[in-house]
């Protein structure tokens, strides 16, 4: 069961558009601003983003990263395939997974942070 070479390179270069797609598509707050004072509003996002910014997406793409390439290697030597073109799609894909969850959890902290201060958030 081989896989031609121009297949993994596909599905590698599909992973990595996805995963930077990704990375930008995780929502900010939907806040009710009925009766909301905007610039006390625009300043507690900002405080709040500020906060959600301590969460460190680099270290968590790494080790995903090298998680999935240590994986992926392991598939290709047990289908008796390339090992590091395998290696490589498992990285991509392994640091992707990581990235998108980083992401939300930058999302869920300013949501969180909102809340915690009055607002009505409402996603």
């Amino acid at each position: 069961m081989t896989m031609p070479r121009l297949s993994l390179q596909h599905l590698l270069l599909c992973t990595a558009v996805s995963a930077l797609a990704a990375c930008s598509s995780a929502p900010g707050p939907i806040v009710d601003t009925k009766g909301v004072n905007m610039s006390s509003y625009h300043a507690d996002l900002a405080d709040c983003e500020g906060y959600a910014d301590q969460v460190r997406i680099e270290h968590g793409v790494a080790k995903g990263a090298a998680a999935g390439g240590a994986v992926g290697a392991a598939t290709g030597a047990i289908l008796g395939e390339s090992i590091g073109e395998f290696a490589g799609v498992g990285a991509v894909a392994g640091g992707a997974k990581s990235a998108i969850r980083g992401d939300q959890e930058k999302s869920e902290v300013v949501k969180r942070c909102m809340r915690g201060r009055g607002y009505k958030v409402l996603n």
